[in-house]
């Protein structure tokens, strides 16, 4: 007559210790199956990307950081820098500004005017923005060209 199943089982654990380290393992699966988790690993997420593209100055108005969920975005030297991570500066064509150390309105050109040209720059003001265009160059993304309003 044959052993019941229990007998069976408990007369195999005693005769061989690799079915105790067998036996534990499938009850850890088993268990950890079973059971929710304790904690939940952060769902890693690919950061935003942003298409290469051209801007005129009327649409980077709608990149001017007045929230903190807007982006900046600033253009300096016919180019589009996504500037938010620095928050400092930021308008539609800023290179005159920059040349001239000023932000003053007088100074910039207004967004529904073409593009400045620069032409009237004194040399160390041509200087001057060349280090500000290097500068941003290194530091922020090119996200795109500055056009002119008309040429969309």
């Amino acid at each position: 007559m044959s052993q019941p199943i229990y007998e069976t089982l408990i007369s195999q654990l005693l005769e061989n210790p690799l079915n105790w380290f067998l036996s534990s393992f499938l009850v850890y699966v088993v268990y950890s199956y079973l059971t929710p988790p304790q904690h939940q690993l952060p769902i890693s997420r690919h950061p935003d990307t942003t298409v290469f593209r051209e801007y005129t100055p009327i649409e980077l108005r709608e990149f001017d950081g007045r929230t903190d969920r807007t982006k900046i975005y600033m253009g300096v030297c016919g180019k589009v820098y996504d500037v938010t991570k620095g928050r400092n500066f930021y308008g539609p064509d800023a290179s005159r500004g920059l040349a001239k150390n000023s932000f003053d309105m007088d100074v910039l050109t207004p967004i529904d005017q073409p593009l400045d040209t620069l032409e009237d720059l004194t040399k160390d003001e041509i200087e001057s923005l060349n280090e500000w265009h290097a500068h941003f160059a290194n530091k922020y993304e090119c996200i795109g060209r500055l056009i002119n309003n008309s040429d969309n």
